[in-house]
């Protein structure tokens, strides 16, 4: 029949009406007493639409490479942070003089940001995606870097990619994005983490786990032959929606398949009691610490090749850690004014993050491999969405990547004023990664004066 909605809080604002037969935004394939509903043709993309995944890489043995990707979204004064010079030869800043242990073995960029990404504070959803303007009403966020590194590599350990957070509220905030820019929750808790890592659960329980796997197949068989009489029945445009969308199930499918499989393998053991979560949000450092240490043992174990870690200093009250205790909240010191009070209080914060972060690389150079140590299988990403907190730009921004087999040791100076695009650096991680990819996001090549060791 043909129908016309009076209104629909879902149809944009002059948009074309279609009169052929229209179809309800609830209407499902039902198959065996089951219901699979159907993505809002010509208004939206499916939630689940995502690339293809890959066939296993060329060569199975080569060696594991990692990538822990970590955004704190206040970042870091700027004068504290940013080496005066270039090259090898740099002098240690502040900041940077405590991680001096491992000088030769990260290298510090200046002069780098995602072309187009801008609106201070929601800029830190594009950490990993680079995608423009998330200010803008109509934006849309595109592929992180680790779900694109998970839906290539993700079927060789059991967990494809974590997702990980300090402070995040459920469900607002996320560093990982799926190809149709959904948001993937963090784990905010690292004795949940550690559970899922190494908690293998009853019998009755993985019994529980592979019958909703098997219903998740039968879902899929059962809608086959209708999705098709559908996909006769609608436009061109529909049709090339829908083929997406029933793409996505098929790969969704594939993943349910592996997931089946990993279920049967036992999950490794390790000599580490379940954490003891902080009991509240002022415990910032000690959720940081615990975030790094389960990061550590993901990769430990080989459980994952691709970690998200995101710190939102944003939501962080006043905060205790060491000898310190803040006199306010973070994101209030962030925006300091210049006050010499709260600037204190700010580098004592910042200094505190990078001792955690050299702390994260000793623990990963402590742990050998097949002859190598983790920290050279691992890159480390440590950086922010803005340059300076206290003025919200998202140009300059304080960058640092570490390990992962590259030659470091350097500073990277690129123009501060036009600035040299930071997905260049995504590139080059996908290409350490065995990945074979000359694109990511506003990337126009790999990074300039990086080199793998």
């Amino acid at each position: 029949m043909k129908k016309r909605h009076a209104s629909s809080s879902s149809a944009p604002i002059g948009s074309f009406v279609s009169t052929r037969p229209t179809l309800s935004r609830r209407q499902f394939l039902r198959g065996a007493g089951i219901l699979l509903s159907l993505p809002l043709l010509d208004s939206m993309i499916s939630p689940f639409a995502s690339a293809a995944l890959s066939n296993d890489p060329k060569n199975p043995n080569a060696k594991p490479r990692r990538m822990l990707a970590i955004c704190n979204n206040l970042g870091l004064v700027p004068d504290q942070f940013f080496p005066k010079q270039a090259g090898r030869g740099y002098e240690l800043s502040p900041y940077l003089q405590q991680l001096k242990e491992h000088r030769d073995d990260f290298t510090v960029f200046s002069g780098v940001s995602h072309p187009d990404v801008d609106a201070g504070h929601p800029a830190d959803i594009c950490f990993l995606t680079a995608a423009p303007h998330p200010g803008s009403g109509g934006f849309r966020n595109s592929i992180s870097l680790d779900q694109y590194i998970g839906e290539r590599i993700g079927h060789l350990t059991r967990f494809p990619s974590l997702t990980l957070g300090v402070n995040v509220a459920q469900g607002s905030r996320s560093l990982s994005w799926t190809n149709s820019g959904v948001l993937i929750p963090c784990e905010e808790k690292a004795s949940d983490v550690f559970k899922r890592l190494f908690v293998q659960g009853t019998p009755a329980e993985v019994d529980a786990q592979m019958r909703r796997l098997d219903l998740g197949q039968s879902i899929l068989d059962a809608v086959a032959g209708q999705a098709k009489d559908l996909q006769r029945s609608v436009t061109a445009r529909d049709r090339d929606r829908l083929d997406q969308y029933f793409t996505s199930v098929r790969d969704l499918e594939q993943r349910m398949q592996m997931s089946k499989e990993w279920e049967r393998k036992p999950k490794p053991h390790v000599n580490v009691p379940v954490p003891l979560d902080p009991g509240s949000p002022r415990e910032y450092m000690d959720k940081v610490k615990l975030m790094y240490d389960m990061a550590k043992l993901a990769f430990q174990t080989d459980s994952t090749r691709s970690i998200s870690l995101m710190l939102d200093s944003v939501n962080s009250p006043a905060i205790e850690f060491g000898e310190v205790k803040t006199s306010d909240g973070y994101h209030n010191l962030s925006h300091h004014g210049k006050s010499d009070a709260k600037l204190s209080q700010l580098h004592a914060i910042d200094e505190w993050h990078m001792k955690l972060l050299a702390n994260l690389f000793t623990d990963l150079k402590a742990v050998q491999e097949d002859g190598e140590s983790l920290f050279d299988r691992t890159m480390v990403l440590y950086g922010s969405n803005l340059g300076n907190a206290n003025t919200h730009v998202t140009t300059n921004l304080p960058t640092l990547f570490a390990g992962g087999g590259f030659r470091h040791g350097q500073h990277l100076m690129f123009d501060t004023n036009r600035n040299y695009p930071l997905p260049n650096l995504f590139v080059s991680m996908l290409q350490r990664m065995g990945i074979e990819s000359d694109k990511f996001a506003s990337s126009t090549g790999t990074m300039r004066g990086l080199e793998f060791a």
